[in-house]
């Protein structure tokens, strides 16, 4: 097991400038309900690649290159897996039917639960991995079946309310059919009810459940010092947000970007199944990595699908 470079003040410091940032974000810039236009999200983008490569380059001179490129090489993959989140919120929010106004606070709140729930997958996976070596292997096999599925089934029809746990949810929590604003809940006759936003952000934190347990045994393959996992995947995600409003509108024409992605999880699948006969170095990882989502996008802005072939909405 890797020693952590993770000192108890850096997770103390982290953290702090992690619910600095989100309290900022919504605090200040977002107070108003509004529809997020292609300038904000382009330079909210900036700001947070920037934070990124800026901490990246902190690890770097601090710890070395092998601990940069192990957190680059983390950023990226989380980063390029982010992109297919985007695919399902797009068409989460067009089944609901989300106003726009209203889609940069539901996606706060669901982020915001997706920082708990991808610190609880790290300290589980970190811990396992120290006791137990055999799970690198559980890990490498799942990533591995994962990035196959994904591959075969990469345009299958999705549904957010086909999820059994949503379903579940729907059935014992009432609702009102409209929205009532950004509120999550609204009182009627002295009763409360769930609106549609609250509906949507929890099809949104169980679709996000989903890709951790994806992203998060990726990065593991990459490196098994927590530190790195958490702030890799952390920066990523607080990203999204302006990355989607960012992509949102022009992400159907990626349509060969699901078959890279799929081909990251194979491959840093088999990097966890062969580690203890064939260690990839940190710089090659990168490098494919970089190749294949890269590539992806490249090949679908050469060669665009028809329109009639785009990603269908559900309505």
């Amino acid at each position: 097991m890797e020693t952590t470079i993770g000192t108890p003040w850096m997770w103390v410091g982290f953290l702090a400038f992690v619910l600095a940032m989100l309290a900022l974000d919504l605090g200040v810039f977002q107070r108003k309900a509004h529809a997020v236009s292609l300038k904000e999200a382009g330079l909210w983008s900036a700001v947070w690649v920037s934070l990124a490569l800026a901490f990246n380059g902190l690890i770097w001179q601090s710890f070395g290159a092998e601990r940069g490129v192990e957190f680059l090489t983390g950023y990226l993959i989380e980063k390029a897996l982010s992109i297919d989140n985007i695919f399902v919120f797009v068409l989460i929010f067009g089944a609901f039917g989300v106003p726009e106004a209203y889609q940069h606070r539901l996606l706060f709140w669901g982020i915001l639960g997706a920082l708990v729930m991808r610190a609880i997958f790290v300290a589980l996976g970190a811990a396992l991995l120290a006791k137990f070596h055999w799970v690198l292997y559980v890990f490498g096999g799942f990533l591995l079946l994962t990035g196959l599925k994904m591959l075969v089934l990469r345009n299958a029809a999705f549904d957010p309310r086909d999820n059994p746990v949503f379903k579940l949810f729907r059935r014992f929590v009432p609702a009102v059919d409209s929205y009532h604003g950004p509120a999550f809940t609204v009182v009627k006759e002295g009763r409360r009810y769930a609106t549609p936003l609250l509906l949507v952000l929890v099809a949104v934190e169980l679709t996000d459940v989903i890709f951790a347990v994806d992203s998060v045994p990726a990065i593991f393959a990459v490196t098994k010092d927590p530190f790195i996992v958490f702030t890799s995947n952390i920066f990523a995600i607080l990203g999204l947000r302006s990355l989607y409003f960012l992509l949102a509108g022009v992400v159907d024409r990626f349509h060969h970007l699901k078959v890279g992605l799929s081909l990251v999880l194979v491959f840093v699948g088999l990097k966890m199944l062969v580690v203890d006969v064939l260690k990839v170095p940190p710089f090659w990882s990168l490098g494919i990595i970089a190749l294949l989502v890269g590539g992806s996008v490249a090949t679908s802005l050469l060669w665009p699908k028809a329109v009639d072939d785009r990603l269908p909405e559900i309505g």
